[in-house]
């Protein structure tokens, strides 16, 4: 089974579900990201898609919001690291396509359960590249650094990387992808994946009322 540190995965929650944002440091990457998780919190706050009967609109918006927080293509490609450049174009698109939706479903589909505060401490520049440190406010006055690892591909800064108290999400990922990949296939890793996203998708399909799959 593919999955993170217990401790990685509520941080990821926590991006989306900042109840408050501090700290006066600016700087295009900072700005951007702030914009990001601005737009997801007012979405969360939005009475139009309050409630369960429009979960299913609000983690769409949700999860187009989170498309202009993070670069998923990039961190599917680091993820996969060396074995990457041996897919074909199709593998790759496949590949970035169930990573994406694993990282949405597992993380973005619960946003709405939680709540924290980020403060903004700096970032750092080099060309295209940049690092946007921050620290997460915990509960009963705990505390983690979680740093944004962040490129510029287009015409706004995106996350690639996530630095969670020393763990980076890409090389958690990438050791689990490699290990299946060596102990197994590629085509075992894509299998996992797809039927990860099976198991994403039966609930809906079970739901009162749904139509049976064909």
């Amino acid at each position: 089974m593919i999955g993170i540190p217990v401790r990685v995965v509520w941080t990821l929650i926590s991006l989306f579900t900042l109840c408050s944002v501090r700290g006066a440091w600016a700087g295009p990457p900072t700005d951007h990201l702030r914009e990001g998780v601005d737009r997801v919190d007012k979405i969360l706050k939005d009475p139009d898609l309050a409630g369960d009967k429009r979960a299913g609109e609000r983690r769409a918006a949700i999860s187009t919001a989170a498309n202009m927080i993070f670069d998923f293509a990039e961190t599917a490609k680091r993820a996969l690291g060396q074995h990457w450049a041996q897919r074909t174009s199709a593998e790759r698109e496949e590949f970035v396509r169930l990573f994406t939706q694993l990282f949405q479903r597992t993380y973005v589909s619960k946003v709405d359960q939680f709540n924290s505060e980020m403060t903004f401490r700096d970032e750092t520049v080099d060309g295209d590249h940049a690092v946007v440190r921050t620290t997460l406010l915990l509960g009963k006055g705990g505390e983690m650094s979680l740093d944004y690892l962040m490129h510029h591909p287009g015409n706004r800064w995106q996350v690639y990387d996530l630095n969670i108290d020393g763990i980076s999400l890409v090389a958690n990922y990438r050791a689990q992808f490699n290990k299946i990949i060596r102990t197994s296939s590629y085509e075992a890793l894509v299998t996992t994946l797809r039927s990860r996203q099976a198991e994403f998708l039966a609930p809906a399909a079970a739901a009162p009322g749904a139509k049976p799959v064909r």
